[in-house]
Formats: C-alpha cells, structure tokens, sequence
C-alpha cells in the first residue's frame, strides 16, 4: 500500500501589491489609528521636547510616518522604525488580507527592501531652505545634471541622473522593523539557547547580557570607483561581509574603444554605516544547571550602533541570518556555518537611573502619597525583600545605599566617591544571599556573583582576541559590567587574597588599572559594592575580634562604609515570629500582610532614579556637628583598651555619604542635622553589632549615649541661654531613643551637677563644658 501524499500549500505573494499597501499604510496610517494606550504614550510630550522635535500643542490624529519621512527629506532624521503593531492594526482596518506582518516576521531581510522602495515612491519634497553645502551624492547628481543639458539638445528625453545611481546611494535613511508587542502574537523573548536553526531569516527577539561591545568602525555599503580612461563613476553594492572589488571598468564607452580604464576607488562618493559588533550572552536564569551559558553575535548597523553597553541586560530584536566562512576558517568549518543577529530594535530592561523617567501616572501618584505621608523612609526601607523577616536597619543601610551619596570631583581632577560599600557579616541562614538578590533585582545595573566562582580577571578584565577586527581587546568583568550599578559579591571571604586585591582599587578609587598584551588603560568602575561574607569557623565568636572573624584584612574592612553583623541568636519570642514569617511566605507565596503595601522593584527604581537627580549641600553648623560626632568616636576608640573599636577618616567620610543619601531621600538640596543623626545611628548600630560583645571599659549604656548627644549639640550650638528641650527631644527621638530615657538623663545628670533645667523645664544650660577631665569623672561616678 501506498502512503498518501499530503497536499502542498503553496502561498503566492504578490510582492507588486504588498508594496502598493505599504504606501497606503505610510501615506494614510494616524496616530489614531494605533494602541490607545501606546497613542497617548506617543502624545505625551513635555514642553522641552516640543522645542527639541518643533511638536505643537496641537494633540489631534497626525499622519505618523509622513512626518517622519518629512523629517528624513531635510535631513533631521537618518532612519525610519517601522513599528508592526501600527501595521497590524492598519490592515485590519483596511479590510484586505495580505499577510503583511506575518511576510515581515517570516522574511525580514526582503521586506526590508520592498519597504525603502514604498518609502522611495512617498517620499514628500524637501523643504525650500535645505540648502547643500558638502553633499556628496548631491555634488554627482548636479554634475552629471549639468553635463546632460548639453547633451538635452541631442537625447531630449535623458533619464535624470539621480535614477541611474544605485538606490542605497540615494537613500539617506535606514529602515528597521519593531516587533510586535503582543507576547501571544509576537512570542516571547527568547534565550540564546532556543534560537534554532529553523527561524533563519525570521524577525526574533533574543534576551540576554551584553559581555563586549566592539569599537564603532565604518562599514561600506556602496563603494564607488573612478575610470582613469572615461572618467565614469561605476557604484558597486555590497550586501555582505565580504567582497571583491572591481579592477576593470564596464562602462560602454571602455567597451568600445576595447581599452577597458582601470578603476581607482573613490572613498570620498562612497556610502559608509556605523558598524558595531555586540556579544550577548543568556542570563543566568536561563542558563539549565550544568551547562554554561551560551552566546550570540549581535551586528548593529547605522542608528542602532551605541544603543548597546557592556553590563546591559536588553531584549534584541533582529534578523536571524548566516554568515558563511571565508578563506582558511571555510577549509576547517567544512560544512559548518555561523550566525549571527542583525538588529533592528533594543529594548532596554533596566534602565539606567538617569534614563528613567515616570510616565505611568499611577506610580507618579503612589511616590507623591508616600512623599506627603511623611514615613516615606521606614516604608521604603521595608519594601526592600519584604519576604524577608526583620533586619529594619540592614534595609535601610541598603536603601541608602541604592540612593547613594554626592560624587564629587574636584579642580586638580581628585574624584570623591559617594558610592556606598557595605558588607553584611553573620552566621549561615540569616538571608544574607537572598538580600544581596533583591539589591541586584533592583539596582538597574546589578551584577551577582560569588566569590569562590570569581576570578581576579573575571572581576575587573580579561585581554581577548576580537573575532572580527583580529584586534586585542578587554573584555569587561563584573565591576565593569556593573559601571555605574551595584556589584554583589557572595561569599566574600572565600576568594583567594591574590584576587581579592583587585577590589581595593575598585572600592576607593572606582577604576580598574589594565596592563597587561601590550594594553595600558584604566577603566571606569563606578559602581557599589555590596558583599557577604561568613564567620571563618562556621559561626560567630564574640570573644574575638571581627578581622579574626571574617579572616578578612583591615585594610580591606576600612573600605566599606559600613559593617553590619548579623547574628543568629535564640530567642523564644523571636524565634516564633521568623516561624510564623517563613511557614507564611511558603504557604501563601507572598509576604505576610503588612500595614501598607511596599513597592515594587519597578517603582523603586522610579523613586530612586528621581531622588538621585539632588545634589545636596553640607550647610556650616551641620558640617560642625558633624566634626564633632567625629571627635567623639575617635575618643572612644582612643578609650578602648583592646583597640577593637576602629573608626578612621574613612567613617567620616562614610557618615557624609550617608547623610547626603538621607537628603536624597527627601528630595531636599540641603543635608540637615537629623539626617546627620540617622547617619550616626546606622553606625552606632553596625559598630554595636561589631564590638558590643565584651567591649571593656567602654560605657555603651542609653544614658551615656543620649548625654553624648546633647553635650555635641552644646557644642556646636554656643548659646549662652542654653539649648532648647524640644530641639533636643527631636534630635535624641531621631536616633531611635524614647521620651522616658531622656527624661531620666537629664535628671541623672542633673543631680550630677553637669547640666541644669531653666524656664520651666524648657531650657538646658550645661555648668561645665569642654572639660574632659569633669566628664571622666561623671562616668566613674555612673
């Protein structure tokens, strides 16, 4: 028996008449007519922008892409996106089925010529005042003008020069193809390894990490040529990588004389694109256990060059297509070919913090509210991993650190960092790793990595041979992937101390020092470091110093801003509600009910990116109030026997960042005293996580502390009428005291003869100040 043949079904495309619809949905296609939600997206233009792209106020349907050849015509614009959602939308509009979204999706490249010629046939005149000063294409068409009309008298119906040049040559645009943004439509965004051998010639959208981005280099797409015999121009086309340039002349006057003129390449009337050569790589979710994550070539050409950097996590749409090997490498490959992606739109999916602007009304609304609450700060610091229980402080440190400090640089070239470093100490199972996630979720350029699994070069910077220029070139690591973004290193302590070195540089000056195959540079490393490390024998011991602890160097541990201690200590009560917590966010798969819903990364990185645009001031009293903060930890280190308690230049610096994160945080341009409080809070707190156990001589109790605060306040204010009960009650509040425990300080001292209470219990007037020998004495008689 037979089997039986299934039918063929064969598609004729008519490429005449996809064509003519093409020019209906350009010269017809409104605003209008798109995505309600997308048209107002497109209407909503701000003042600057209505003088940047000459938009009116008028917000009524416009004829969307003949503005945009218009613009192409006097040489504003030098591309056109042709978006598939505006023509999908537009042929069902029009009532006839010709299958112009699927053609393009299923057969790019084609179409993208079948496009330009649409575009060619609509394209509107130029306006009267285009004048034309060093075109060249415009200095061959009125030459070769110019010789015809004294050849008009002989042929009167001569072709107009300008047609007989090639059409890439006259075209003064590029043309791209915007997928579709229905994901049930259009798919979704795939990872390297889905890309198959199948979808050669589709319109794809591949989601990764770019790892290297090549140089931007001109590539020639006509190459012109000049006879020395008849002094034709002769245009030759090159649609690939690679070709072979005319050496004799084919013009019919060269043919007559049977003296074919040898060419001579005329660079200056040749055509040349931008070119840049990006790698993605899959992400590390996408990558199955086991297996290393693969790579592609993305090839960027004309105005979609410099729209990729290293360290971007970007959604590419592009034409997936063969590149056949050449020379040599074709002896070896045999029958094996590459690949590689021509790009035609990159989305971007986290934005840089100065690239964000709000444009969801919703999320404009919610920041406002939390603005005007007041608790903007408790509410943001507990939106961070809300499934995680606890660690209030450690949040907020985090938030701060997101925000950031002023980045200063001064006239001799000395840069100042303000961003944060901050590493989290503590036993296993605290949630360390999973708060280190979440800031990378965040952040809109975080890189995770781990220290056992991190090299000095994979940090800062590998030499690699580029594939296509042949050229030594650096490969960024994850420091320079995380340029101006957040780099979590896990497990910190676990690297080697010949890769650990490579941070200092990164952590204090923000560079990284290349030389190495001939290549001398420094590259940029503006990022935050956040790292995690654990006790060097499996849990903590307090007996013991932290540098004894962590097995980390001191020189290292000065750099962080801040060192937080997070301990696992059993306690009944505590101990039930991280129970409660962690059986709750398993059952439910969400965080547990909390009195105000915490925001999501989205509208984090929205605030942040708002919040960063400040550039707070240091105000004079509150830069004194500061110093004196300072003095004061310096003399509790100098009291402590052990020498346990560190406190360096470095911390000072540290409390400036801090305090101008807090100002950020307010959207305020001026640092204030209580944003000087809650930054010496935050590192009284990591510092007590640190060295309270066994601490010596050191008095830590709240009766001291609050009295070290009003005394600096004493002594930065040096009013004779003494300091004010409310403005004291205020500051002492801010850093995290109640109202019973300063009651109780002023009278402690006050019976002490240290300070005295005035106009009714409003005023405070210090006896003895400035004498440190009278404090010494309080503190033995307490």
């Amino acid at each position: 028996m037979s089997a039986q043949k299934l039918p063929v079904i064969r598609l004729n495309i008519d490429y005449n008449k996809q064509q003519a619809a093409f020019e209906d949905f350009l010269k017809g296609f409104k605003t209008s007519q798109a995505d309600p939600a997308q048209a107002l997206q497109d209407l909503h233009i701000d003042d600057e922008d209505d003088e940047l792209f000459g938009a009116t106020t008028d917000r009524s349907p416009k004829v969307k892409y003949i503005e945009v050849l218009q613009k192409i015509s006097n040489r504003e614009v030098d591309h056109v996106t042709i978006e598939l959602d505006d023509l999908d939308s537009f042929e069902k509009t029009s009532g006839e089925n010709l299958h112009l979204v699927d053609s393009i999706t299923k057969n790019a490249y084609h179409y993208l010529e079948i496009m330009a010629r649409a575009i060619d046939s609509v394209m509107p005149k130029e306006a009267n005042d285009i004048t034309y000063k060093d075109d060249v294409i415009d200095v061959i068409i009125s030459q070769r003008r110019a010789m015809n009309e004294a050849l008009m008298e002989e042929v009167p119906d001569a072709e107009d020069p300008a047609l007989l040049l090639p059409p890439q040559l006259r075209r003064r645009y590029q043309v791209y193809f915007k997928p579709l943004s229905d994901p049930q439509r259009a798919g979704k965004a795939l990872a390297v390894r889905q890309v198959k051998g199948e979808q050669l010639g589709h319109l794809i959208t591949v989601r990764g990490i770019a790892t290297r981005v090549s140089d931007v280099k001109p590539a020639v797409i006509v190459n012109a040529y000049t006879c020395d015999r008849c002094g034709n121009e002769i245009f030759q086309e090159v649609k690939t990588k690679q070709f072979t340039p005319l050496q004799e002349c084919p013009s019919m006057k060269c043919k007559k004389n049977d003296a074919k003129g040898q060419l001579f390449m005329a660079t200056r009337a040749s055509k040349f694109l931008p070119f840049q050569d990006v790698r993605i790589q899959e992400m590390s979710d996408q990558v199955p256990v086991g297996h290393i994550p693969r790579s592609i070539t993305v090839q960027c050409h004309g105005a979609q060059a410099r729209s990729i950097n290293p360290g971007d996590v970007i959604d590419v749409a592009g034409i997936f297509l063969p590149t056949p090997y050449t020379g040599f490498r074709a002896i070896k490959a045999g029958l094996l070919t590459d690949t590689y992606l021509e790009a035609q739109h990159v989305t971007q999916h986290k934005k840089q913090y100065q690239d964000i602007k709000i444009v969801d009304p919703q999320t404009d609304k919610r920041i406002k509210e939390l603005r005007d609450a007041g608790s903007l700060y408790d509410h943001l610091a507990r939106s961070i991993a809300p499934e995680i229980f606890g660690h209030l402080d450690v949040k907020k440190a985090l938030l701060l650190l997101l925000i950031g400090g002023v980045t200063k640089e001064m006239g001799d070239g000395m840069k100042i960092r303000g961003d944060i470093n901050i590493c989290l100490m503590g036993d296993p199972g605290v949630a360390k790793s999973q708060l280190l996630k979440y800031i990378g979720k965040v952040a809109p350029r975080g890189v995770y990595t781990t220290g056992r699994g991190s090299s000095g070069v994979g940090l800062t910077a590998a030499v690699m041979r580029d594939p296509v220029t042949d050229e030594m070139v650096l490969e960024g690591g994850a420091l320079v992937l995380a340029d101006n973004g957040i780099c979590c290193i896990d497990e910190f302590d676990k690297m080697d101390d010949s890769d650990r070195t490579a941070i200092h540089e990164v952590m204090e000056q923000q560079t990284i020092s290349i030389s190495k195959a001939g290549i001398t540079t420094t590259l940029n490393a503006r990022t935050s470091i956040v790292a995690a490390a654990n006790p060097l024998y499996g849990r903590y011991n307090p007996k013991v110093s932290p540098v004894e602890n962590i097995n980390l160097p001191a020189a290292l541990l000065s750099r962080f801003d801040i060192l937080f201690l997070i301990l696992d200590t059993p306690t009944r009560e505590t101990d039930e509600q991280l129970a409660r917590h962690v059986t709750y966010v398993h059952m439910e798969n969400k965080h547990p009910e909390m009195d105000f819903e915490p925001l999501s990364p989205h509208e984090m990185r929205a605030y942040i990116s708002q919040a960063r645009l400040r550039r707070p001031v240091v105000p004079r009293d509150v830069s004194e109030y500061m110093v004196s903060a300072y003095v004061r930890m310096r003399q509790a280190m100098k009291k402590d026997s052990e020498n346990r308690r560190q406190v360096t230049p470095r911390t000072l610096l540290a409390l400036v960042r801090f305090s101008q994160a807090l100002a950020r945080l307010r959207f305020s341009d001026t640092v204030e005293m209580a944003d000087v409080d809650e930054a010496l809070r935050l590192t009284e707190v990591a510092m007590a996580s640190l060295y309270e156990k066994d601490m010596g001589d050191v008095d830590t109790t709240t009766t001291t502390k609050i009295y070290h605060i009003i005394k600096a306040m004493a002594q930065t204010n040096r009013d004779e009428s003494g300091l004010e009960i409310p403005e004291i009650r205020r500051r002492v509040m801010a850093r995290g005291f109640t109202d019973n425990d300063l009651m109780e300080t002023i009278e402690t001292y006050e019976n002490l003869d240290v300070w005295q209470t005035t106009g009714e219990g409003s005023r405070l007037i210090f006896i003895h100040l400035d004498n440190d020998d009278a404090d010494d004495d309080v503190e033995m008689d307490l």
